[in-house]
This record gives C-alpha cells, sequence and structure tokens, in this order.
C-alpha cells in the first residue's frame, strides 16, 4: 500500500474555530503532520462553543465539545502564548521546519508578533503562507472580524435562501449549517495542494495565499449570481423548489415528505404516469421544461395534490423504478442508519480517551492506491506540547517546565 498523497509534509496550524481547522483536517487526514497551536488554558475558540461535551472519566468539566471535534482530527495540539516573545520565537522555529503556515487572524494581527509572512518568510524562505480571513487581505472591509453566517447574509445567500414571498415565514433565512466556513476551508485545501504542486513539480517558490469567507460564498452561488450579471434581477426565494428542472421541490405524502427533481421532459412524462395522471404531460402549458416553470405554481400544486394519496415509501418504490430522481428528507438518525451511508462508512470509530469508540465523519475523498484508513481523535488540548517541543527543536525537560512556568506553554 502506497503512503498517503501528503506523507512528508508538515503544516503549522494557527487557525481557530471552523474553516481553517476543517482545511487542516482534511490535509491531516492525507498524511500531513499537522502541529496545531492553541492557546494555554482556554485553546481554540471553538472548545467553548457549547455543548454536547464528552464526558471526562472522572467526571470533570472539560473543553472537548462537537464543534471542536468535527474539525481537528489527525493533529498534533501543541500550547503556545504567541502573545509573549518567547511564544513568537516558538512559532518562528518551528515554521522553519514546515512547508505550510496556517493562520486565520484579523489582518494585520500577526504583524504586531512578527508572526506575518513576511516575517515568517524570512525565517523560512519556501514557506507557503496560507491565511484564512472573512474579507480577505485587501479592500476597505479586510480589517473587519466576521462569523459563517455574517457571510450567508452578506454574499447574497440569505436572500434567496428561505419560502417564497408570499408564503407564511417569507424572508430571508440562513443554511442551517455554517456552509460558508466548509465550503472555505475546501477552497483552503485546494489553495494550499496547488501552491505544493507549483513549488514542487513547476519549480515554483513559497507564497501567500489569501482566502477569504466573502469570496467565497460569492463564488458559491454559481447559477443564482449568474442569473443577475446576465438581467440585472436577483432569483426569488424559492424555498424547498429546485433550480432548474422543474417540477421539483418536498412533496408532503400521506405519511411523512420526499424530495423530488423532475429533471427534463422525459422525466416528466414517467413521473406523471407514476402519479397516475398521464395526460399533464401533453399538456401544452407543461409540455416543455421552460413551460413548467412559467407555471411552475400551477403544476405544483397539482403534483401536491397527487402525492398525498399514498406514501413515502410508495411513491419512492415507484419513481425509483421509473428512473426519477427522488429521496427522503431525512433527518441525522435516518442519514446515519441509511443502508447506503453505511455500506460507503460516513461514520467512522476512534479510540478516544474520553470514549472508546468516539463516532466522527469519515473524508468524503475515496483513493483507490492510498486510501484515508488512519484516523487519530481530535487531541486534547496541549496534548503534544511537550513532544513536539522536544522532537522538533530539542528543547530539555528543564527549558520546557520553565516555560509552562512562565505561562508561555
Amino acid at each position: 500500500m502506497s503512503a498517503l498523497p501528503l506523507s512528508g509534509i508538515r503544516i503549522l496550524d494557527l487557525t481557530r474555530v471552523l474553516a481553517g481547522p476543517l482545511s487542516a483536517q482534511m490535509l491531516g487526514d492525507l498524511g500531513a503532520e499537522v502541529i496545531k497551536i492553541e492557546r494555554p488554558g482556554t485553546g481554540d475558540d471553538a472548545r467553548a462553543f457549547g455543548p454536547p461535551y464528552l464526558v471526562d472519566p472522572e467526571g470533570r468539566q472539560n473543553n472537548n465539545n462537537s464543534f471542536y471535534l468535527c474539525a481537528n482530527r489527525n493533529k498534533k495540539s501543541v500550547t503556545v502564548n504567541i502573545a509573549t516573545a518567547e511564544g513568537q520565537e516558538i512559532i518562528r522555529e518551528l515554521a522553519t521546519g514546515c512547508d505550510v503556515f496556517m493562520e486565520n487572524y484579523k489582518v494585520g494581527d500577526l504583524q504586531r508578533y512578527k508572526l506575518d509572512y513576511e516575517s515568517i518568510k524570512a525565517a523560512n524562505p519556501g514557506i507557503i503562507y496560507c491565511s484564512v480571513t472573512g474579507f480577505g487581505q485587501t479592500g476597505p472591509y479586510s480589517p473587519r472580524a466576521g462569523y459563517d453566517a455574517i457571510f450567508q447574509a452578506m454574499g447574497g445567500l440569505m436572500s434567496v435562501t428561505g419560502h417564497m414571498d408570499g408564503e407564511p415565514g417569507a424572508g430571508p433565512m440562513k443554511v442551517g449549517p455554517s456552509i460558508v466556513d466548509y465550503m472555505t476551508g475546501m477552497n483552503t485545501s485546494i489553495a494550499i495542494l496547488s501552491a505544493l504542486f507549483h513549488k514542487k513539480v513547476n519549480g515554483g517558490e513559497g507564497q501567500h495565499l489569501d482566502v477569504c469567507l466573502l469570496d467565497t460564498v460569492i463564488a458559491s452561488l454559481s447559477h443564482y449570481a449568474q442569473i443577475y450579471l446576465v438581467n440585472g434581477k436577483t432569483p426569488p426565494r424559492r424555498g424547498t423548489w429546485g433550480n432548474g428542472g422543474m417540477p421539483a421541490g418536498v412533496f408532503r405524502c400521506s405519511d411523512g415528505e420526499l424530495m423530488l427533481v423532475v429533471g427534463n421532459d422525459a422525466q416528466f412524462a414517467r413521473t406523471c404516469a407514476v402519479l397516475g395522471a398521464p395526460e399533464l404531460a401533453t399538456n401544452p402549458k407543461f409540455l416543455k421544461n421552460n413551460d413548467r416553470v412559467v407555471h411552475g405554481k400551477e403544476i405544483m400544486a397539482i403534483y401536491a395534490g397527487l402525492f398525498l394519496k399514498d406514501s413515502v415509501g410508495h411513491w419512492l418504490e415507484e419513481l425509483e423504478k421509473a428512473g426519477i430522481p427522488c429521496g427522503p428528507v431525512n433527518d441525522f438518525a435516518h442519514v446515519f442508519a441509511d443502508p447506503h451511508v453505511k455500506s460507503r462508512g460516513m461514520e467512522i470509530k476512534v479510540d478516544h480517551p474520553y470514549e472508546h469508540q468516539l463516532s466522527l465523519i469519515r473524508n468524503a475523498i475515496t483513493f483507490s492506491g492510498t486510501p484515508v484508513r488512519d484516523y487519530r481523535y481530535p487531541p486534547r488540548l496541549g496534548e503534544h506540547t511537550r513532544e513536539i517541543l522536544s522532537s522538533k527543536l530539542g528543547y530539555d525537560d528543564g527549558k520546557i517546565e520553565t516555560l509552562k512556568q512562565a505561562g508561555t506553554i
């Protein structure tokens, strides 16, 4: 079996909360050695984002909560106080032996500590230095802080999400999870991998990477934003309606709901036959997809009445036989109990000191030659401080203890 794709790559990770940590976790899954720097005593801000927390064997309060656990496996936690001169020197020393330096501090913050790109580049000229921020390194908003929901609002995502105008509860709505953080984490990983490739294969040098949440959410709006750029009109909120083929949306059945997307005219004809109304497929108002978009409310209302006549299970079975894209509206219990999800191994188990069989979500990428199989639990705060300072920097026990007593580590 070949080594993991990023074996031999070392990453110094000064990111916190979600976008940066998710990227560093992905790179750690792929074989990179990730050294996570945390604040002594409190650690990553995510550790304080609330329950549920793992249960300490002694019943003591701890800081290993779900928010932290989702984004920090396959890392080593080292506590360093970067507000001290000694802590700053530790970071610079560690950076000399790393390929990648990741941070998500506000623009200009690390310059005060001489941990900005130019300072780290002086210590390691080939470093790939990745800054993950809300608004980017340039522009009038660059100094601002922000969180996922802010960018869902400012980037336009909320304006096209939620119930349709005229319906109860209409108005802009946030997507449930921190989706902009997740997408920014993916962009961060792509940027770092591209810079590593450029350096190794193209003979390039190290560089400063600028990835931000606002850019990411705007780019993610793809065809929605393109509609505006073409005709100057923001697409309306569609609730659960689809974005292309019609009819598409959540339909209530006699015992629950399902999601249906009719992608083309042939699928529409087959769906009408399944629903016992084949004549709809030859109705001039619904003949072509563009026609069904124009008369969307009418065809959706007709379908709504037809789906109420039987159960979710019945319709899913019949629609699947006809080759119509559809699926149940699952909660998480149904998701992780789904036989297909189980067969894909999306829930993995790791041995954590506080929970023998801790469930995590596996990396979503599957390799035939270099599969990701080694999942190490998200580290406890400062768990690897002594190991890293000793093995990477040659610090002896006396020096480590002095730094600890001074509050540097």
